[in-house]
């Protein structure tokens, strides 16, 4: 499996700090795993052509590619639901993908989808947009208490909240938690 990230539009240092949390900078912690990072400070992560060029260069043709899973975060949400569907439409796998902070992004899509928000009110906000099949079956997270934007992305494992699930009862965990719970389930 490939794990796309696509950071929002902010200093590279918050996105390093992302994958240190995660541990998504350690090979040997998610074996079988390959990380591929959108460049922010190169590409518009919010333009979804960038984002499938940037991966059919780093990963060839979509139908010859090992399934792939996005994270995106705020603006790199745009491009990361966008790009894919595209990379789905040209026969690539989708395992699915994850979007934090992408208020004000409508989701749906025939892959799982899941959102993470840096407070109550972009969830429920969000959550209007989304499909219905978003809504029902996939996870969310919000943090309680509240976090700055950034702090999401920059420090998930200091956002402590809700993880919501259509399989279990809600439960208080880290975003980091929740992240990694969610990227096992599909790697």
């Amino acid at each position: 499996m490939v794990i796309v990230v696509c950071p929002g539009m902010h200093p590279p240092h918050l996105t390093e700090a992302f994958l240190q949390a995660m541990t998504l900078d350690q090979p040997w912690h998610w074996a079988g795993v390959e990380v591929c990072v959108v460049p922010g400070d190169r590409l518009p992560v919010y333009s979804p052509l960038h984002v499938l060029n940037f991966l059919q260069q780093r990963l060839g043709a979509p139908w010859a590619a090992p399934p792939v899973l996005f994270i995106g975060f705020s603006a790199g949400v745009v491009g990361a639901i966008a790009a894919a569907h595209l990379w789905q439409g040209l026969g690539g796998k989708v395992a699915a993908l994850i979007a934090l902070d992408g208020w004000g992004v409508p989701l749906g899509g025939d892959f799982p989808i899941h959102r993470l928000s840096h407070d109550y009110f972009t969830d429920w906000s969000s959550a209007l947009l989304d499909a219905p099949a978003v809504r029902q079956t996939g996870d969310r997270f919000y943090a309680a208490p509240p976090v700055e934007h950034w702090e999401l992305w920059r420090s998930p494992q200091t956002a402590m909240g809700w993880w919501h699930s259509a399989a279990r009862a809600s439960v208080f965990v880290s975003a980091t938690q929740c992240l990694q719970a969610l990227i096992s389930r599909y790697a």
